[in-house]
């Protein structure tokens, strides 16, 4: 059968690689076409349609200065849809664009399957009509949209989350602290405090230089940023500020296996600390300050914005949004994480209910499985 999938970033790249690799286990004769990476490439073995270097696009300005191009792609798109015509199409996060497709891909008959939600329980509730029109089968990775979509009157499928394989492989080919010290020249004896300030260059202008005040508070303590691969040494020196600054790239998970506490800028590097087990203090300081803030607080439908909060349905890791992210905040609920304590107790505690929440269920093969089985039912009529 025939498989179409879309994945407009690097996140995406990696997921659906995965739902690749399953499909072909699920159903060996299998065909691809797909707007994606080079790990999807891999695992189709033929080069992507379009590259998702060409369609990730973040922020007011840089949409409206692409917009061309962005027509070009979903032109391209619905090309591929009517000139391949899968039996599936398979979008993967990447909203804007994909409930787009999903709707021509609706019109023309094309079941559609949808893998990883768009947050629309926290913003934009208005597509979950998009989505009950457009959308054959939606599966989800985080267990409480189950219940937001029922309550819309759609069913979903959580399959699981894909941050608890990638996270439990991670540790299972961790390096010993000595060696992972030695090669990333972290030759500082005392504790660390891991600073992940996010990926992008406006999150971590404006986050980092607040976290490292905060840890110069704890000066029995050494401070280490987790890096993004994206991102050159040399921004981070001229945020900072700071000549002794010491970086680690591409070994996010292991230096907070190692850390004594974090401080992380909101999104999925929350969960993934939590998996770890690492305490943290959930930080995101952005511009406009206290109009922001009231702004997101009409904006946003949910009580929290972390992921070990959202799927635990409470507050076990602090979080400093905007005005209240200050150094004075960030270093108040950082002290009782740095030593044992009643907080550092009850936050480890709510990990383990998370980890509970979260299941044990592959994603990617779970998904893929559902997908193959419905695709193959179709055909036969049976769906």
């Amino acid at each position: 059968m025939k498989y179409m999938l879309i994945a407009g970033e690097a996140s995406g790249d990696l997921h659906a690689s995965g739902l690749i690799k399953w499909i072909k286990n699920f159903d060996p004769q299998a065909e691809f076409r797909f707007f994606g990476g080079d790990l999807m490439a891999r695992e189709a073995r033929r080069n992507p349609d379009l590259h998702y270097d060409r369609m990730n696009v973040m922020g007011f300005s840089e949409v409206f200065r692409k917009l061309p191009a962005l027509a070009r792609n979903m032109k391209q798109a619905r090309q591929l849809l009517r000139d391949f015509r899968p039996d599936a199409l398979i979008l993967v996060d990447y909203p804007g664009f994909n409930l787009t497709i999903a709707k021509y891909a609706r019109k023309l008959g094309v079941p559609v399957h949808y893998f990883i939600s768009p947050k629309v329980w926290a913003w934009k509730e208005y597509r979950v009509r998009k989505i009950k029109h457009d959308v054959t089968r939606m599966y989800s990775i985080l267990p409480f949209e189950v219940a937001f979509y029922k309550k819309h009157g759609y069913d979903v499928s959580y399959v699981g989350n894909p941050s608890v394989q990638e996270v439990a492989y991670a540790l299972g080919h961790i390096p010993p602290k000595k060696h992972f010290m030695e090669r990333q020249g972290l030759d500082d004896e005392r504790p660390i405090i891991a600073l992940l300030p996010g990926s992008r260059k406006g999150e971590i202008r404006n986050n980092l230089p607040l976290m490292i005040e905060a840890a110069k508070r704890y000066p029995e303590f050494q401070y280490v940023v987790a890096a993004a691969p994206s991102v050159g040494e040399k921004f981070y020196r001229e945020v900072a500020q700071d000549p002794g600054l010491k970086l680690v790239f591409g070994a996010t998970q292991t230096l907070l296996k190692y850390s004594t506490a974090a401080l992380v800028t909101s999104g999925t590097a929350t969960l993934e600390t939590a998996l770890i087990g690492t305490p943290q203090v959930v930080v995101y300081r952005a511009n406009g300050m206290a109009i922001s803030y009231k702004i997101m607080e009409r904006l946003l439908k949910v009580k929290y914005v972390s992921l070990p909060n959202l799927i635990v349905g409470n507050e076990i890791v602090p979080e400093l949004l905007v005005h209240h992210c200050t150094v004075d905040s960030i270093s108040r609920e950082l002290s009782p994480l740095l030593q044992p304590s009643p907080r550092r107790d009850w936050q480890l505690q709510g990990y383990k209910r998370m980890r509970g929440r979260l299941g044990n269920s592959v994603a990617a093969e779970y998904a893929a499985e559902q997908i193959v089985e419905y695709t193959r039912a179709r055909a036969e009529g049976k769906a």
